[in-house]
């Protein structure tokens, strides 16, 4: 046997492995004693709506990367920043090297999209998710599509489980620690005229137990148990059991986006002196769960 067929057979070993690890992997993750789940009941892997990102592209079966929303100026979503490498989904972020205007609006920045073809209700969501070191964000996070829905269900609801930036830009002090904490929340607006529904948010936050969100992979997770309840885990913890401002009972879909807010303005060297690898938000995995019998 010569070198170049070891090689590929050991490659084909660590590819098959790490499949195999997908279908192995039995619960989402927890601590010990943290798994929330009846005894009666299982968790069951959502395929089309996980990944372990371990393919040389973004599998296009599950994930789209541009849609409607081109981003929220002065940061726009590039395809070109979303990339399959080491067994992680990265998205980078870039200076632009001239204005953009689009929508008559002026991007500076390159960010990126990500969002599963699929939705589902009730379950539990995680990711295991490294932020890149810039002061655009780092997010993981849900919500609902209105274009085929009617009547009091065509409005918006948003769960976002995790939002962060790796450089602060405000003084406000609700702003301090979006460095090195999970900072999630349920979203209720766009209420439909004549509709009894509140356009309210209702949140949580939790510091990482040491260190910044971009100086290691930390696990960000969900239980949307209900329309009425949303628990939220930090690295297989509890941290918070949200009751949203409105009824969570519409299918959501999953998105993993690198964008500027409006709050955390760009800094005057333009933010992206560091090198790839801190401009650059890793998804080492994505897992949806439902419970079954």
């Amino acid at each position: 046997m010569n070198k170049t067929t070891t090689i590929k057979r050991f490659v084909l070993t660590v590819i098959m492995v790490s499949i195999s690890n997908v279908y192995s992997q039995k619960t989402p993750t927890f601590t010990k004693n943290s798994d929330p789940k009846p005894k009666e009941l299982k968790w069951k892997l959502i395929k089309n709506m996980s990944d372990e990102f371990n393919k040389k592209k973004i599998d296009t079966k599950k994930w789209v990367t541009s849609g409607g929303w081109i981003g929220r100026p002065p940061g726009l979503f590039m395809q070109d920043n979303i990339h399959i490498e080491n067994g992680s989904l990265n998205i980078t972020a870039y200076k632009l090297d001239e204005t953009i205007t689009k929508n008559g609006k002026d991007f500076t920045h390159g960010g990126g999209y990500v969002a599963s073809k699929n939705a589902n209700k009730y379950g539990y969501y995680e990711c295991r998710m490294k932020a890149n070191k810039t002061f655009m964000s780092s997010t993981f996070w849900l919500i609902n599509e209105k274009r085929n829905l009617t009547g009091c269900d065509k409005r918006t609801v948003e769960l976002d489980i995790q939002e962060c930036v790796g450089e602060i830009y405000n003084d406000g002090a609700w702003a301090a620690y979006f460095d090195s904490s999970m900072h999630s929340n349920t979203h209720s607006r766009n209420i439909p005229e004549g509709c009894d529904y509140k356009k309210a948010t209702k949140g949580a936050n939790k510091k990482l137990a040491s260190g910044k969100v971009y100086e290691d992979y930390h696990i960000y997770g969900a239980w949307w148990k209900n329309k009425n309840e949303v628990w939220f885990y930090l690295d297989g913890e509890l941290v918070e059991k949200v009751t949203p401002p409105a009824d969570f009972d519409i299918e959501m879909q999953l998105r993993m986006v690198v964008e500027t807010y409006d709050w955390n303005p760009v800094p005057a060297n333009g933010g992206m002196n560091g090198s790839k690898e801190e401009r650059t938000t890793s998804y080492d995995w994505v897992r949806s769960w439902l419970l079954v019998k």
